[in-house]
């Protein structure tokens, strides 16, 4: 497996003013593995510290902070010397022992030769406890579940990621590789970004194996509501959760309350909502009428539309089969659009650190996305299939006249102003959009 984060990873190792790193992301994207690997090409040593479950690991933080303590407790603790600048230090779990994570700040101030690597929950971390989280003292990172750029390069297309890389921005992608591109990217719909499930059906190619990895996850997920949240919310929770597959397939697929369940109302989920959307399960994209910057100050907060944090978990909650997606079967063209939706908005959040906005006109025209890119607003119409007709976003062009607008479909690259964008490019967006 190849991920794109590494090489920001590999910046924050040669950067003079490094702090302490941690690497926040949902459950199972792959955190571990990518610290691990991480250490392996840059470092002649890696120390290696999982803090759930382990007691004797905490203590080593409970008697003071006093990080020269910690770091030479820790390398007898491994049994082999803890060396700055040859040595990487990495604290998994780190969510499970606050102290730790408070010990970071005095890491970074004290021993700053020391080089420090910790992943987390996102749930975890934002649940610190009070004076916990060391602000200004470390850098975060957020890893996602793999996007289609590293969904090609696990099965071996790193020849073709290159040649997609080095292609001019008016130029078409060769049919030669149309066809093998667009399969990919109805395997990608079935697997989705997770790691384990990426490599499950690489190796296999069996759905079964597939879908009972998926099914794993989200049962851990359901675990980690049990273990994190409020008992008073965990009905609230999955109840919300489990309703996202079913409200994103109506066709106006604006979430509603009371639809999660009969006679709950906003205020009774708000804080479930929030909790979701802080673990990083969940995006919450939220209705604009007037696409000015800043964006978030003209958000209609009581509108908004929820999608998960990954497309092929997103399918297997809905029990859509994968042979419908395979076999290219138009029996689910309601739902296709909801979930190429999810995926798009996916690609964006690999792309992005944002909020998330749509644009919609009095009832007659919506655009999907509305994003920005350096000091443009742009729009983003999406189609799941070969479709030049974007008839919200010719409106939305007449009422703002946007420098450059997208349209994300399966149709070849193509348009200035209005730029064709193919759905199995969307990781190259900035490049199209600088251009």
């Amino acid at each position: 497996m190849k991920r794109i984060l590494m090489g920001k990873m590999k910046q924050w190792k040669d950067s003079e003013y490094r702090k302490p790193l941690i690497i926040k992301g949902v459950r199972q994207c792959g955190k571990t593995w990518l610290l691990k690997e991480f250490g392996a090409a840059y470092y002649e040593d890696v120390a290696y510290f999982n803090f759930e479950g382990n007691d004797a690991l905490g203590e080593r933080f409970e008697h003071d902070l006093d990080v020269v303590r910690i770091i030479t407790e820790l390398g007898i603790l491994r049994q082999k010397p803890i060396q700055a600048d040859k040595t990487l230090i990495i604290f998994d779990e780190i969510q499970f022992c606050n102290r730790a994570l408070t010990a970071l700040k005095y890491f970074q101030e004290n021993t700053p030769e020391y080089h420090i690597v910790c992943a987390g929950s996102l749930l975890g971390i934002a649940l610190s406890k009070p004076l916990s989280f060391p602000v200004g003292k470390v850098e975060l990172m957020t890893l996602y579940p793999m996007n289609f750029h590293e969904f090609l390069l696990a099965n071996g297309e790193d020849m073709l990621c290159q040649h997609l890389e080095d292609m001019q921005t008016n130029e078409k992608v060769s049919e030669l590789f149309v066809s093998k591109l667009e399969n990919y990217l109805r395997e990608y719909y079935i697997t989705g970004g997770m790691p384990e499930v990426v490599d499950t059906w690489i190796r296999t190619k069996d759905i079964t194996l597939v879908e009972s990895v998926q099914q794993q996850i989200l049962d851990n997920y359901q675990l980690d509501f049990a273990k994190h949240a409020p008992s008073k919310d965990f009905p609230k929770l999955s109840a919300i959760w489990r309703s996202i597959p079913q409200q994103l397939s109506k066709e106006n697929s604006k979430f509603i309350f009371s639809q999660v369940k009969k006679g709950w109302r906003g205020k009774d989920l708000e804080d479930a909502l929030e909790w979701l959307i802080s673990a990083g399960l969940i995006f919450k994209v939220t209705k604009i009428e007037n696409p000015f910057i800043p964006l978030s100050a003209y958000a209609d907060q009581t509108f908004f539309k929820l999608y998960l944090s990954d497309v092929g978990l997103l399918r297997k909650m809905a029990n859509l089969h994968a042979g419908y997606i395979l076999e290219k079967n138009d029996e689910y063209r309601y739902f296709k659009g909801s979930m190429t939706e999810n995926f798009v908005l996916c690609e964006l959040a690999n792309l992005y650190e944002n909020d998330w906005f749509y644009w919609k006109s009095n009832n007659t025209a919506e655009v999907d996305f509305v994003i920005q890119h350096e000091m443009n607003i742009i729009p983003i119409e999406v189609k799941s299939e070969n479709n030049n007709k974007a008839k919200s976003l010719t409106e939305y062009r007449k009422k703002y006249n946007p420098i450059i607008s997208v349209v994300a479909s399966m149709n070849n690259v193509a348009g200035k102003e209005v730029r064709q964008i193919p759905l199995y490019l969307l990781w190259q967006m900035k490049k199209y959009l600088s251009e």
